[in-house]
């Protein structure tokens, strides 16, 4: 109760009636949350890094940084008590992955020929995403697989009330990514002259990000203001980054990070139990947290293990040089 790390003892069921649900049914529902977290890294540092130390790092996010960071809040721990507020997780899911994608991206560096210098500038070389299609099934499918993520955060289905309640995150969550979606399309236009499909895919995963600190209080209307500007600030997150020469290969950081700080810090504009104050020093929190743990498990993993694939096999790609998988056409 209040306190800053959980225990490490063998887990076991913990089920009680008062609770009104099974133990299995909340570890099972944080292990998913857990998975989600580690994907963030993999989006944001693909490409370059070698599949092992990643495995590593996936079981050290999974064992350690995350079960700590969100025992603060969802265990009973010191931003629970302190009035901290993340219905969902857009801050101790989704920051949190974000800021351990960050320091991946930073220890890493960018792939070959992303970055070139013309008179002294640093110019982003444009690489285009294999399959804008499948692209696009992903988001939908990651759309589809959020009103599971938000809706049953309510954790309860046994009364009138709750069955209300994950009904209303469900409208919110999809008006908040449709929104997203939406600026993505227009910011793009009236800035790059194009409607880039990607930062419409973009915008509706940093809309749904956005509300998912707080899906359940806001109006629809209020949803949609939250949706759209997580988008906006996807956007430019993504522009500041390419000027930093930080290569994040899905936009993972500008859409989990960027996204999720925002969508957890204007959380009081809609549910008055909790203040500004304390979201900022909750959010604060998990984000160093977590960038700092990462950032030194990717340093120690790049010298002695060694963390990024050879030139040679970059070129070749990671599917063949780590993996093994090799293409065939009809005609072979």
């Amino acid at each position: 109760e209040g306190g800053y790390i959980g225990s490490f003892s063998i887990w076991s069921d913990g089920t009680e009636m008062g609770t009104g649900y099974s133990g299995h049914s909340d570890w099972f529902f944080q292990t998913m949350f857990v998975c989600a977290t580690a994907s963030i890294v993999s989006g944001a540092v693909a490409e370059r890094i070698k599949i092992w130390p990643f495995f590593i790092f996936a079981a050290f996010m999974a064992g350690l940084i995350y079960p700590i960071s969100m025992g603060w809040q969802w265990g009973g721990g010191w931003l629970s008590t302190a009035g901290f507020s993340d219905f969902a997780g857009s801050t101790l899911v989704h920051a949190c992955g974000g800021a351990a994608a960050l320091a991946g991206v930073i220890v890493l560096g960018a792939r070959s020929g992303r970055f070139t210098s013309q008179g002294g500038k640093r110019v982003m070389v444009p690489f285009a995403a294999s399959s804008i299609p499948l692209t696009t099934l992903g988001t939908f499918l990651l759309w589809f697989g959020w009103f599971g993520f938000n809706g049953f955060s309510q954790l309860a289905m046994g009364t009138f009330d709750d069955v209300t309640a994950i009904s209303k995150i469900a409208v919110n969550t999809h008006l908040a990514g449709a929104a997203g979606t939406f600026a993505g399309a227009v910011v793009s236009r009236l800035i790059g002259g194009k409607t880039d499909v990607i930062m419409m895919l973009n915008g509706a995963l940093a809309g749904l990000v956005a509300i998912t600190a707080e899906p359940l209080t806001p109006s629809p209307v209020a949803a949609m203001f939250i949706g759209a500007i997580g988008s906006i600030i996807m956007y430019f997150g993504t522009k500041m980054l390419e000027s930093f020469g930080l290569d994040d290969v899905v936009g993972a950081i500008p859409v989990h990070m960027f996204a999720g700080i925002f969508g957890t810090l204007v959380v009081p504009f809609t549910n008055g139990d909790t203040s500004f104050g304390t979201q900022f020093v909750g959010t604060l929190s998990v984000v160093l947290f977590s960038f700092v743990l990462s950032y030194v498990a990717f340093i120690a993993m790049k010298a002695t293990i060694g963390l990024r694939i050879s030139k040679a096999a970059e070129k070749l790609g990671t599917d063949k040089a780590e993996i093994g998988v090799v293409a065939y056409s009809i005609r072979d």
